[in-house]
């Protein structure tokens, strides 16, 4: 098969040998008939020399005579903001007809390059580079490579031309991987070689929505092989015991499968991959997709229980994306390009009710135990209730300023509040689903309007945009109430306390002990973090290497930290005259319940060293959810499995259909 990268010829465009196939008709995407811009664009990206991190490109974009504007995608679906990696682009070259032509940068726009496409000549080459980062700061633009494995996010390395919507513009895609190595990706492949994959031609709107995660040491793990359609994790990681899934957490995985199918009780994907990155030298977080998710977690994820259970809701989010956010969507988020800026107000439905399913299915499938996630719950459920930002901002606002937010210090977050719209979504739904079983007789829940707004007919990926109101009357119709007034007062009003009403109905009650859970004990054995929010209002990471000391990472006003002068970035040195250590830390706050003693804490402040005494008699406070046997356990019936068997699950998932345009 000829290689996609040859120089255009004036006058004539050369068509790959791919394209006699049938051409894939992806979600939304028009294989065009006319010529020059019509035609598919050519990209092939060489990832051969991925564990240096720099990954080279070869492009070929049809193209009449006169002024031609390129764009590199800047809003980037899934994460909300103008965060397309701009700055690792390099090494940009144009030519048309073997002959470079000048291109120039727009000086409002750094994401824009115009050029000038001769006469005679019918489209251009474009050949760029992208320096994949090595620092593990932000999403999909921090680091992403390692010596043996690499996650490939098509935005960052391709330009599109300016005017077509993203489902206008078709792209027939090569990937050259380093030798050995495998890989996972929801595109489809049109040819395999070994080293070079030749995907079939996509909508520009699929290439960016299915990443590749490629590597070395790789594993492809089936999950349900009998269910349609079918669903995979595809792992990779530095190390091969880093890859061992025990049969336990493989089943567990599996049944996450069969509680979505059975939640949702349709798919729009053709195939669903969890692609799976386990690493310590790459960003951690979770990138949603229609067809796929993009997952990184710490190296020893599936072999240290501690990091297990903090990651565990990962995919479980991730996966209930592909019904809230990629098939039904916020009108606002649905932009026709990656220049237009999104509006990202109803975040709070999008990542706050995804959150709540997502924690749900975690329970469901056995991925993390019903007591685990209770006492998950009593945190979010504790810290929001000590966030004095709530005085001043109400929780729309943290959407409406997501772009900025995600990449807020941790520092004075409890002052500024942060994209509190996951967390404080988790207690928001979990209190209207209280309301649809109250309201209803326990004749339905919020698994009800999951089927029908978010579930609906099987078929392939496609975008159903809503506004909030449509979200309120889809709600009227499962349970009639007052929904507008009841989100009004939640999430648009400035709401001092915190919503822990559906904690409440749902049979339980936030109090406080004198001993961490086992949720707060993990938390700490594998982030490093001492939550101290509920005691003196603080919350450290230890140091790490020859650091003993521990930096402050947050304090709390009108809590004792805060209130004998302890702010952020200070370091926590000794307590009490002795070196900081976490269980010395723990063992002064008991005593100032128990024996009455005074709470000293040496602290370093740039270069400063300073005994602050705090005025705190508590001892030790952690939260936790306590059951109120007044009430029916209603939380309890909510995380109980529905799926009754894998065949059971599938069966309402019908096979994908022809495909839909986006609406």
């Amino acid at each position: 098969m000829p290689t996609p990268c040859r120089t255009f010829a004036a006058g004539a465009f050369l068509v790959f040998a791919v394209l006699l196939l049938p051409p894939f008709q992806a979600p939304g995407s028009q294989v065009l008939a006319a010529a020059g811009a019509g035609e598919p664009i050519a990209i092939a990206l060489d990832a051969s020399e991925a564990p240096r991190k720099i990954f080279h490109v070869r492009m070929e974009v049809p193209a009449p005579a006169g002024p031609l504007t390129l764009l590199y995608p800047k809003w980037i679906p899934g994460e909300h903001g103008p965060s397309g990696p701009i700055v690792d682009l390099a090494g940009l070259t144009i030519s048309a007809a073997g002959r470079t032509i000048p291109w120039r940068r727009d000086p409002a726009d750094m994401f824009t390059f115009h050029c000038e496409v001769p006469q005679g000549a019918a489209g251009v080459e474009v050949t760029l580079d992208f320096l994949s980062p090595a620092a593990a700061e932000g999403f999909t633009a921090g680091a992403s490579a390692t010596s043996v494995l690499a996650v490939i996010s098509w935005n960052q390395v391709l330009l599109y031309p300016a005017g077509p919507a993203s489902d206008d513009l078709t792209y027939s895609a090569s990937l050259k991987l380093p030798p050995g190595w495998k890989y996972g990706t929801s595109l489809p492949v049109a040819a395999d070689d070994g080293q070079t994959v030749r995907f079939k031609p996509v909508s520009l709107t699929t290439l960016v929505d299915s990443p590749v995660i490629t590597g070395a040491i790789f594993r492809k793990v089936p999950l349900r092989p009998q269910t349609r359609p079918p669903h995979e994790i595809d792992m990779a990681s530095d190390s091969a015991a880093a890859l061992e899934m025990s049969p336990d957490l493989l089943e567990a995985h599996a049944r996450l499968v069969d509680e979505a199918l059975a939640l949702f009780g349709a798919t729009h994907y053709r195939e669903y991959h969890f692609l799976y990155t386990l690493s310590d030298h790459t960003a951690h977080f979770g990138l949603e997709h229609h067809e796929s998710s993009d997952n990184r977690v710490p190296g020893r994820t599936l072999v240290d229980e501690d990091t297990r259970r903090i990651h565990a809701h990962l995919l479980p989010h991730e996966m209930v994306h592909s019904w809230n956010g990629k098939y039904r969507r916020p009108a606002d988020l649905a932009t026709p390009d990656y220049q237009e800026p999104m509006r990202s107000d109803l975040l709070w439905i999008y990542e706050g009710l995804t959150h709540y399913l997502g924690y749900v299915l975690t329970v469901r499938s056995g991925l993390e135990s019903p007591d685990l996630f209770r006492q998950e719950l009593a945190r979010i459920a504790s810290n929001l209730s000590h966030r004095p930002g709530r005085e001043w901002r109400p929780l729309v606002d943290t959407a409406v300023t997501a772009q900025i937010l995600y990449g807020a210090p941790e520092g004075w977050a409890a002052h500024r509040r942060g994209v509190d719209f996951y967390s404080e979504g988790v207690l928001i739904w979990l209190e209207a689903d209280t309301i649809v079983r109250q309201r209803s007789k326990g004749r339905r829940s919020l698994d009800d309007f999951c089927r029908r707004f978010l579930g609906g007919t099987s078929g392939p990926p496609e975008v159903k945009t809503y506004t909030a109101d449509d979200v309120y009357a889809a709600l009227g119709e499962i349970a009639p109430y007052d929904w507008k007034g009841f989100f009004k007062t939640r999430v648009y009003d400035v709401a001092p306390r915190a919503p822990l009403a559906g904690i409440e109905a749902g049979g339980w009650r936030l109090s406080y002990g004198d001993e961490r859970t086992g949720f707060l004990k993990s938390q700490e054995a594998a982030d490093g973090v001492i939550d101290l929010t509920a005691s003196i209002g603080m919350t450290l990471r230890k140091g790490t290497g020859e650091r003993a000391d521990a930096i402050i990472l947050d304090t709390v006003t009108g809590m004792a930290a805060a209130g004998a002068g302890i702010g952020p970035g200070m370091r926590l040195v000794a307590v009490n005259s002795r070196r900081f250590a976490p269980e010395v830390l723990r063992d002064a706050l008991r005593a100032t319940r128990e024996k009455g003693e005074a709470l000293d804490l040496l602290v370093e402040n740039a270069g400063y060293f300073r005994t602050f005494r705090l005025d705190y008699r508590d001892g030790e406070r952690y939260p936790l959810l306590e059951r109120d046997g007044s009430k029916p356990d209603l939380l309890g019936e909510i995380l109980r499995p529905r799926a009754r068997s894998a065949a059971a699950a599938s069966a309402g998932a019908a096979r994908p259909g022809k495909p839909a345009r986006k609406r």
